[in-house]
Formats: C-alpha cells, sequence, structure tokens
C-alpha cells in the first residue's frame, strides 16, 4: 500500500515511476488523509489493520504523528531513477517480515 498526503493525481503518477509492473495493489492519497488546520496527516488505522504488523516508510514523521511507533524514516525522492534508498532497505524489512511471522505481530517491530 502507498499512503502519501500527495493528491491522487500526482500520486498515480509517481506509481507509474515507482511501479511500472504494477505490484503494488493500493495507493491511498490527500483525499484519504486526515486534514487539521491545513495540514494533512496519514493514520494508518484507517487502513483496518493490525498496527504491530504494519510499518510506514516516510521522509517526515509529520504525516504520521499518532503511529510514531510504526515510522522507519526514508530520505525524501527527488525523482532520480538510480535512487536505492528503498532496496536499502530490504534486508531490514525482511526481518521485521520474519519476526511477524514468528510471534504472530504480538508485539510492535
Amino acid at each position: 500500500i502507498v499512503f502519501t498526503t500527495s493528491k491522487e493525481d500526482y500520486a498515480k503518477k509517481l506509481l507509474d515511476v515507482l511501479d511500472p509492473k504494477k505490484l503494488i495493489r493500493f495507493c491511498l492519497s490527500q483525499e484519504d488523509c486526515l486534514c487539521s488546520r491545513g495540514c494533512y496527516w496519514k493514520d494508518l488505522t484507517c487502513l483496518g489493520r493490525d498496527l504491530a504488523k504494519m510499518v510506514a516508510l516516510d521522509h517526515t514523521i509529520q504525516g504520521i504523528p499518532s503511529q510514531a511507533a510504526n515510522w522507519i524514516p526514508v530520505r525524501h525522492w527527488e525523482g532520480d531513477q538510480q535512487d536505492k534508498e528503498l532496496l536499502r532497505l530490504i534486508p531490514l524489512l525482511e526481518r521485521l517480515s520474519r519476526a511477524v511471522r514468528r510471534d504472530g505481530g504480538s508485539g510492535a517491530c
């Protein structure tokens, strides 16, 4: 799932670049965020999934302050086709996946 505070049309264009094979099944955008005082916030609870089994990759915690324990910081993507930031996270995400499978997701990752 991609969850962005960007507008839907921008998010779709971004996914065309990031996911040309269409492996990402869902994209939530600004319309799916909470808005308070002109700021958009991602609320992971709207996904209806166990927060103990979720992580959020984001360049800023401002978008997901209420689920800070689920946040994994990444560098801001500037459109560089050679950017390897997400590939760098594969080992961490694999370890988290094994931990969730091992304990059934009862603890926070």
